[in-house]
């Protein structure tokens, strides 16, 4: 008995460890891939450089000299729906409303050499592939997927700079692997400046691709091995204008010709394989050199094993995954809260190579000491839930991604933190500017591991930047006039915001005088404010409010992304006194009330693609962000427990284990941010503040791992789809009587435990 006990204690941990759960069979790389959630399915690890993932059409930006629609649709390269695939890229944004990237599209084929990719509509006249989702499987960091016009089963996995590719052929003497330098997501005509290959050896093959897409100028370096020799290789040139057509008649350029440039360039290269014969591709992203990409991929990934490389990178999932467990009654419910999980750990993205090197804003090499240098920042949608979820989770990603805006500012002719940045280019889409919402969070949250007098430097000089999208008139006026800057309500909000962001962090850092001005800056929502209908309406220069005004409309209202029943809410930084100057609490509880349960006309989504049924409940459009925040307002008013109800039926209506399960692009990580926050119970309604409001938690039990070696548990007792209403809270054994969490009370570790029941507590 006694030797039984002592193996049985010896034995204990390796026990606890083979019992720990496995989170990484949770998370479904598929959902959002289908409609509007704009996701991709590929392999990639933790903000990983590489996004390696399938692309199932090649959609022109232009048709006969005019938009195409359709490109939308495609703007992270995958649809659902589709029913071929024409390759495998490396770089994707994931859930945006605009798109770029797609680089550096590998296909394996068998027989007949094609080079052009046909079409959906006559898939055999190109080297596209039919395939099903019967024979596809998507997770952390793989990709599987049957292509069934050449029999060839493709897998995907990767590193953080390394795409591997494992592709198992049939017996042939014609198996080929195409390279297209050619394809690109958001590909309109003449997108590619410029193309190099350099074919070092018969496994090694190196170049560049320089792009002017969203981003003006971007280029890739990388570097490609093969597992085996390859016999022969040849090049196609679709360049309108070939510069180098038959090198002077001294060569053939188009067959075993070792360096090739061009605008638009594929390649091939064939091989003899055996029935169920593997070829190996590793395939490494460098910014700055294909030197460095070479690097990259012998640091990553030195071995052929397949197996290996995409353990090592589910291991990284498993360890991110394990910063939250949490314990719900559904496996639906795990299934979205580590799929949400996923998704916001997918960006930004590592934007350096294994020394340290990248490429800067400037265009010039930098080397980041002492933090990791991101990019791809979708700030007008991550400021408002992603990065203050990092500020709990990834402190120090988050405090690395604010070096990353930094650097960003310092390298910057503007002197402006980004608005919409990656891959070295400020593409400036969206509004306001919303990094200073970022690093004001990050330094009253206490995670400012960086230079935190500089970053307020960096956003008053931001904030003052008058050439910047109607700032001047705003700095002036104290409201942007729609007569000269258009969207002009939304930009004064946000503005207005931002500047109390500014205020809130010089006011941390003993700046009483940067304080007291953008205290009052961040006032300006009022002068926009209309009074006689109750809504936020543009004002022209002349101080009048313009006469011509549609509440419903989302276009020509002054307003981006939204409409002013959405907007008119949008003063997240002091909610009671917009609901007093709105016609006090009662009045506005009925206003909150309407815009759930509205109606839209027909019309309301006639004019643009990126508004659909799925991401609208009432008048309340969960698909874009400007009122993600809205339904936590009723905290301010004397009816929270609305707050428990919407916040509750908002989870089960846009947020569902299919393909199509996201109501709205998941905008790199922003709507998956709002799931994670509202599923815990509460949500951070004004980064730059401390608090976050209470809602109604959806999970039974979570547990986070801080960063700072504490735990913050979470307990819902009694929860149910139907108990959503909340008749206690404690934190720590003691009752709160208020409305919100502090950030210290979660820093400082504990417990908050929330008692749920079917009837609201009014």
């Amino acid at each position: 008995m006694r030797r039984l006990l002592l193996l049985l204690f010896l034995a204990h941990p390796f026990w606890c460890l083979a019992q720990e759960k496995d989170l990484v069979q949770y998370a479904n790389p598929l959902i959002g891939t289908h409609k509007m959630g704009h996701t991709y399915p590929g392999a990639t690890v933790p903000f990983g450089m590489v996004q390696l993932s399938p692309e199932t059409d090649t959609i022109p930006y232009e048709v006969d000299g005019r938009y195409n629609p359709t490109v939308y649709k495609y703007c992270a390269g995958y649809q659902y729906d589709d029913a071929t695939i024409v390759g495998f890229s490396h770089t994707h944004f994931s859930g945006t409303g605009h798109s770029d990237l797609g680089d550096f599209l590998l296909m394996p084929t068998e027989g007949k050499l094609q080079m052009n990719p046909g079409t959906e509509d006559n898939p055999e006249s190109g080297f596209r592939s039919a395939f099903s989702h019967e024979k596809e499987q998507a997770a952390p960091n793989y990709y599987q997927v049957f292509l069934e016009d050449d029999g060839i089963n493709a897998e995907l996995t990767t590193s953080n700079r390394v795409g591997f590719h494992q592709y198992t052929f049939p017996e042939s003497s014609e198996a080929h692997i195409i390279l297209d330098m050619m394809y690109g997501i958001y590909n309109y005509q003449d997108k590619n400046v410029w193309t190099f290959i350099r074919v070092e050896n018969d496994t090694l093959v190196t170049g560049f691709r320089q792009t002017r897409g969203w981003a003006r100028t971007r280029t890739m370096y990388f570097a490609m091995t093969f597992s085996k020799p390859f016999k022969e290789y040849g090049t196609k040139d679709y360049s309108k204008k070939q510069v180098y057509k038959g090198f002077w008649r001294k060569f053939d350029p188009s067959k075993n010709f070792p360096e090739i440039a061009g605008e638009q360039l594929r390649m091939h290269f064939d091989f003899d394989t055996e029935e169920g014969e593997k070829i190996k591709i590793k395939f490494a992203l460098s910014p700055v050199s294909t030197n460095n990409a070479l690097e990259n991929l012998n640091a990553e990934i030195p071995h052929w094993d397949f197996e290996k490389a995409k353990k090592e990178g589910q291991r990284l999932w498993q360890k991110e995954f394990e910063k939250i467990k949490v314990e719900t009654s559904k496996a639906e419910d795990m299934v979205n809260f580590y799929t949400a999980m996923y998704h916001t750990f997918l960006g930004p993205t590592t934007y350096m190579d294994v020394n340290g090197q990248y490429k800067g804003l400037d265009q010039n090499i930098h080397q980041a000491k002492g933090f990791t240098n991101y990019t791809t920042f979708s700030l007008w949608d991550t400021y408002r839930a992603l990065h203050p979820f990092f500020n709990i989770i990834q402190p120090k990603r988050n405090a690395d991604m604010v070096q990353s805006m930094l650097a960003h500012y310092d390298q910057s002719v503007h002197k402006m933190l980004p608005v919409w940045s990656h891959h070295a280019n400020e593409n400036w889409c969206m509004i306001g500017y919303h990094s200073v919402s970022v690093i004001a969070d990050a330094v009253i949250k206490g995670n400012a591991g960086f230079d935190a007098n500089k970053a307020l430097e960096a956003c008053v000089v931001t904030a003052n930047y008058r050439k910047y999208d109607g700032l001047g008139y705003y700095i002036d006026l104290g409201y942007v006039p729609e007569d000269k800057n258009s969207s002009s309500v939304s930009k004064t909000l946000e503005y207005a915001y931002d500047d109390f962001c500014i205020a809130q962090m010089a006011k941390k850092l003993g700046r009483e005088d940067i304080f007291q001005k953008f205290s009052k800056r961040a006032e300006n929502w009022k002068n926009v404010y209309d009074a006689s209908i109750g809504y936020m309406r543009p004002k022209l220069s002349d101080g009048s409010f313009r006469k011509e005004f549609d509440l419903l409309s989302t276009h020509g209202q002054g307003y981006i992304e939204g409409n002013a029943w959405n907007y008119s809410l949008y003063v997240p930084h002091d909610p009671a006194t917009m609901i007093e100057m709105m016609g006090g609490k009662k009045k506005f509880v009925k206003h909150l009330d309407s815009l759930f349960t509205m109606e839209l006309p027909d019309e309301f989504f006639a004019h643009t693609e990126d508004i659909t049924r799925e991401g609208i409940i009432g008048n309340y459009v969960h698909g874009n962000e400007p009122a993600h925040h809205a339904a936590y307002l009723y905290n301010w008013t004397d009816q929270p427990w609305k707050t428990q109800e919407r916040v509750r039926m908002i989870l089960k209506k846009q947020y569902q284990a299919t393909p199509d399960g996201l109501g709205g692009n998941d905008d790199c990580g922003q709507m998956s941010a709002w799931y994670i926050f509202s599923s815990l119970g509460f949500y951070p309604v004004a980064p730059g503040s401390d608090q976050y409001a209470f809602g109604s938690p959806a999970v039974e039990k979570a547990s986070l791992q801080l960063g700072n070696g504490k735990t913050f548990e979470v307990e819902a007792i009694h929860q149910n789809d139907k108990n959503v209403y909340v008749k206690k809270i404690e934190l720590n054994g003691k009752t709160l009587n208020r409305h919100y969490l502090t950030h210290s009370e979660i820093a400082n570790g504990g417990k908050l435990t929330f008692y749920m029941s079917a009837r609201p507590k009014k």
